[in-house]
């Protein structure tokens, strides 16, 4: 299945900073999340994007995962020539991912 299918996402970006907010739809969904959306798996899913560091946050209280992306716009919003490579448009790549 794809991530969309239990899951929600917000962004957000600062400079050459993506942040993608992945939230469960159902709490019971919550522990499928952080299995199978982990560091590894997003810093590979985006490898030709992201040139740096993908941290991880677990949020139980609100059933999320928040990752941080650094070097991942090509240089921030407003260096880059590459519309598509900014916040809104990785977070719903994000939740095209198979898990």
């Amino acid at each position: 299945m794809k991530l969309k299918e239990i899951a929600h996402s917000r962004t957000g970006d600062k400079g050459n900073i993506s942040v993608i907010s992945v939230i469960a739809y159902k709490a019971e969904d919550y522990g499928r999340l952080c299995s199978q959306v982990t560091e590894e798996r997003v810093r590979d899913y985006f490898s030709e994007i992201v040139k740096g560091n993908v941290t991880r946050y677990e949020l139980p209280g609100i059933f999320a995962l928040n990752f941080v992306m650094e070097d991942a716009l090509g240089g921030g919003v407003t260096r880059s020539l590459a519309i598509d490579k900014h916040g809104k448009t990785l977070g719903c790549a994000l939740l095209e991912m198979e898990i």
